[in-house]
């Protein structure tokens, strides 16, 4: 194997390692990232983790200053509700995509994934609940012919996923979460656009009022 797929292996492998922390909410808004540290848990050179610190700056999920070094993004309340305003949008553009081009077998996918999912929450299994909805939303995602507004969703939900992930645990927020999956699933069976646009959309105004309401709970 050449040294630049070296290089870029153990750079992928520092970057995923860093990042998922991130979203499991295992490095806390504004602290610090430390080099030598990193490199030591992960078993690669202080280069490789700045790579990655570069990809991860990039996708505005840590930031970069002189001297200084790197630390985890704070989001203030603020701009949370702005990238949820866009992408409440997006998702009701989404939604009239899908609906209007959304096949048989997909709908049969999601079907199969909201059965689990309400099997999970009977079990209070949040986390398995969580990368399930994940797989209920890209069979949505994959269903749209407007992908320009797939990707910029995309973008947004990296920047909020460890917000997003952590409102499974607000009292109530399961349930409710199930009832909405439950309508965007009615409203793609009937390949109705204005119920999907609207499912979609209430959706993400439930995410946006519980993370205001819990702002503090789940940073």
């Amino acid at each position: 194997m050449s040294t630049t797929s070296n290089m870029l292996n153990t750079t992928d492998k520092a970057y995923t390692y860093i990042k998922k922390k991130i979203m499991n909410g295992d490095y806390k808004p504004s602290e610090k990232l430390v080099e030598s540290q990193l490199a030591t848990d992960i078993g690669v050179s202080r280069n490789t983790i700045r790579n990655a610190l570069v990809i991860l700056q990039k996708e505005n999920l840590i930031e970069m200053e002189k001297n200084k070094g790197a630390k985890i993004k704070a989001f203030t309340l603020e701009e949370i509700n702005n990238y949820l305003e866009i992408r409440l949008a997006l998702e009701g553009v989404i939604g009239r995509s899908v609906a209007a081009n959304i096949s048989d077998d997909s709908i049969e996918q999601l079907e199969q994934i909201l059965q689990e999912m309400e099997d999970l929450i009977s079990k209070k299994k949040y986390d398995d609940y969580s990368k399930l909805n994940k797989k209920f939303h890209r069979v949505i995602y994959e269903s749209a012919k407007n992908q320009q507004a797939v990707q910029m969703v995309l973008v947004i939900k990296t920047q909020l996923l460890r917000f997003h992930l952590r409102t499974i645990l607000v009292p109530g927020r399961s349930d409710s979460s199930l009832k909405e999956h439950t309508e965007i699933l009615t409203a793609l069976k009937e390949r109705d656009q204005d119920r999907a646009e609207k499912a979609l959309k209430e959706h993400i105004s439930h995410v946006k009022e519980t993370i205001n309401n819990y702002y503090q709970f789940l940073i």
